[in-house]
């Protein structure tokens, strides 16, 4: 059977190697790819043959030949910056591909209604990344937490992963391009939050420094939710320090830890599979946690609860119940 054809848009950036190793592993064929540095030599451990281009216009003038004189684009996988998605999604379904993107698939909520609208008109769809529905640790809590109907859940989430001062001065650092850190840091888990423990039913913010950390607290159908996201350094918890760990990454569902820590890394093989086997995930499934995230963004911020508020959010950013 032969395989699906692919370009891939964004090859240099951080995520994009683990979309060369799925689309090698499920079978496709990278026909080109696009970024706007030329630092891109991880595409000749996985496809050395496919063609590069550093321009927008040399890329889609090529897709635009390959199409007419070779083979169909069958799918585009999106790896570029947060604010570039919406217009490469859109690039993608003009071209006459399913388009693969990563999160979080737009900033703006409206976007999505736009691109349902974009879907209809040409019969292709709009797929994303959310590697954490297929860890088999989540699954194996969601069927846990499906058989306690009438059970609601206690939960900590806390994600504290070290950026350096390039972070505040690329597109990362800008709020307008990356959505803010509950967008651009926070998606993954508020996503899986939802998928797990069902709708929102309120929302507070406590602290919010926007592209840097934030705490809050989440009343959902099935769980009382306690997060908190950073990239300080400063905010990594003694034991983190100590063991020279950058990255700290814990959710605890009444008390008890979940490990999904191992794997988080190496599921998109899972995902994209998913995809060509029309069971991706698409846009319906990524509103709430985009509506969400987009809200946490610019809900006015609450007053200080201590028992709403993690520990060790509270140690490091409050002072007598007080912003610091």
């Amino acid at each position: 059977m032969k395989g699906k054809n692919f370009a891939l848009i964004g090859v240099g950036g951080y995520i994009a190697p683990r979309h060369l190793k799925a689309i090698k592993e499920v079978g496709g064929n990278l026909v080109a790819a696009l970024d706007t540095k030329d630092s891109v030599g991880i595409i000749d451990s996985y496809f050395p043959d496919a063609e590069f281009f550093t321009t927008f216009e040399e890329f889609e003038s090529y897709l635009d030949d390959f199409k007419k004189k070779k083979d169909e684009i069958h799918y585009v996988s999106i790896c570029s910056p947060n604010y570039m998605h919406y217009p490469h999604i859109n690039f993608s379904l003009k071209l006459g591909a399913d388009a693969i993107c990563e999160k979080p698939l737009v900033l703006n909520p409206i976007d999505l209604e736009r691109l349902e609208r974009k879907e209809r008109e040409t019969g292709k769809k709009v797929y994303t990344i959310l590697q954490l529905r297929v860890h088999p640790s989540l699954l194996q809590l969601k069927s846990a937490i499906e058989k306690n109907e009438n059970k609601k859940y206690d939960v900590d989430l806390i994600y504290i992963t070290s950026r350096g001062k390039w972070y505040f001065k690329s597109w990362k650092g800008e709020i307008a391009k990356s959505g803010g850190i509950a967008v651009n840091i926070g998606i993954h888990f508020f996503d899986m939050l939802i998928w797990l423990f069902g709708r929102v039913e309120r929302a507070e913010v406590y602290y919010r420094e926007p592209a840097r950390k934030m705490t809050g607290f989440l009343e959902m159908e099935r769980a009382r939710v306690k997060w908190f996201l950073s990239v300080d350094k400063e905010d990594l918890p003694e034991l983190a320090v100590k063991q020279n760990k950058r990255t700290y990454r814990i959710i605890k569902v009444d008390g008890k830890e979940v490990e999904f820590s191992r794997g988080f890394t190496d599921l998109h093989t899972a995902v994209y599979q998913r995809i060509l086997e029309d069971k991706g995930f698409g846009i319906e499934d990524v509103k709430p946690s985009i509506e969400l995230t987009y809200n946490l963004m610019r809900m006015k911020i609450s007053e200080p609860n201590r028992e709403r508020i993690h520990p060790l959010a509270f140690s490091k950013l409050f002072k007598g119940g007080e912003n610091v």
